[in-house]
């Protein structure tokens, strides 16, 4: 494989940190084929001028979050929006102390688009907004650029959008300063477009100082942060782009809070989301979460424990492993198999040969061997998970690019593998694993 060095220093510096890269996926994607065959049906949804809610559920190091980044490139990739946060103590769905706005904040700082994957993409969505606009007057209207009825003509098409905006809920003011960042951009305004965009980064403490810095009485709070997200999907979506697909993960961290009170106001949050994205009262907005099995169905602090939620979310009675409804609300991750393990192991081996500039030692027999000692170990059909297996290869990696005279094998079979060999089954057919052909 030809990566770029930059890239697989990514890929393989934050795979061994036990985190997700957010470049350099499609180098390394395997499995989850019918998980993410799933999601894209979803996108076409969204695109569709629809919407859509999925909880992602595994356990920690299973791929919650590689999925999560996973459908954010494919999901860039057809025009959308994106937007991820992770839930905190200071991050939540709602909360008393500015912790619901601290999420919507996360998730407009982290706006990313194709030609802007890292984040920071609200001004950039703007002016594009504002040029394309101008562009497509100029093409209808065959007018010159110095004729003033160009400008006049240019002012019907942004009223027509912000206009449609104002109708929704929250959506007046939303337009009004939709507006005043277009004059601010046609007339050279910077702080009057800084002073918008601080308003829909929620920066204001106070309506006294959003009314005399904008002349608008509304802010952005722990209540209705939502709703102006609805917003910002209507809107990018008249801005010619597909919509806006928003990624929180971590919902742990509601399950975590210590009192019931509040943990049930975030779960109501969560239903109000939830019920809006379903019942057609969202457009071209999709919503994707991670969470653990114990933060999901707890029946005591879990989503669960809010009954609303646990009848909707619940499964039937016919699903079962290995036949699970991948069109429910809830995608449960099945454990990736040896086999895929292996092929994933492999292609770390490419990419870590060639971001050191080395000829690759490691043999498809060894990376087999690798696999069976990794997962013969008691209970690792249940609990061994991906972050695991990369953790223990990548550190091999090393330690064989370090010392050139060293071999796999000779790894395998020292006494710091010795937990693993001692429960390692020779026959593969009493301990349920597949004979490796290769």
């Amino acid at each position: 494989m030809k990566i770029p060095k930059r890239i697989a220093a990514t890929v393989i510096n934050s795979l061994k940190g036990g985190v997700v890269p957010r470049i350099g996926l499609p180098y390394i994607t395997v499995g989850r084929k019918t998980e993410i065959d799933a999601l894209l049906h979803d996108v076409e949804i969204i695109a569709d001028g629809g919407a859509s809610f999925r909880f992602i559920m595994g356990k920690y190091g299973s791929g919650k979050s590689f999925l999560l980044q996973t459908i954010r490139n494919y999901a860039m990739d057809r025009g959308f929006i994106v937007a991820d946060a992770d839930l905190s103590p200071e991050r939540r769905l709602q909360g008393s102390k500015g912790q619901g706005l601290a999420t919507y904040r996360e998730l407009i700082s982290n706006l990313s688009t194709k030609t802007k994957p890292e984040g920071g993409a609200l001004t950039l969505v703007l002016d594009r907004w504002i040029n394309a606009v101008q562009a497509e007057t100029l093409q209808e209207t065959g007018l010159s650029p110095e004729d003033p009825a160009l400008a006049a003509a240019t002012d019907r098409k942004i009223y027509a959008v912000t206009a449609s905006v104002s109708e929704l809920v929250h959506g007046f003011a939303f337009a009004r300063l939709l507006s005043a960042y277009y004059r601010a951009y046609v007339d050279g305004d910077e702080e009057t477009k800084a002073k918008v965009v601080r308003w829909f980064r929620a920066e204001y403490a106070t309506k006294a100082e959003a009314k005399e810095a904008l002349g608008v009485n509304v802010l952005i709070t722990d209540d209705n942060w939502y709703e102006h997200l609805k917003l910002f999907a209507v809107f990018f979506r008249m801005a010619g782009y597909t919509g806006l697909y928003l990624m929180i993960d971590e919902l742990v961290n509601i399950y975590k809070i210590p009192h019931s009170i509040t943990r049930q106001y975030n779960y109501e949050k969560l239903l109000t989301m939830y019920n809006d994205t379903l019942q057609g009262r969202a457009s071209y907005l999709g919503i994707l979460m991670g969470a653990t099995p114990q933060a999901l169905e707890d029946r005591r602090r879990g989503i669960y424990s809010y009954e609303a939620l646990r009848s909707r979310l619940a499964e039937g009675r016919f699903s079962r492993p290995g036949a699970r409804d991948l069109l429910a609300p809830v995608i449960r991750l099945e454990p990736l198999t040896p086999e895929e393990m292996l092929v994933l192991c492999e292609k770390l081996a490419e990419l870590h040969a060639g971001l050191y500039g080395y000829e690759r030692r490691v043999t498809t027999d060894d990376l087999a061997a690798f696999i069976r000692i990794e997962y013969g170990r008691i209970g690792a059909d249940r609990s061994i998970t991906p972050r695991e297996v990369i953790r223990d290869f990548i550190e091999l990696l090393d330690i064989l690019y370090r010392d050139p005279q060293l071999q796999l094998a000779a790894l395998l079979a020292s006494d710091e593998f010795s937990y693993a060999k001692s429960e390692a089954v020779s026959d593969e057919t009493e301990s349920g694993f597949v004979e490796f052909t290769l």
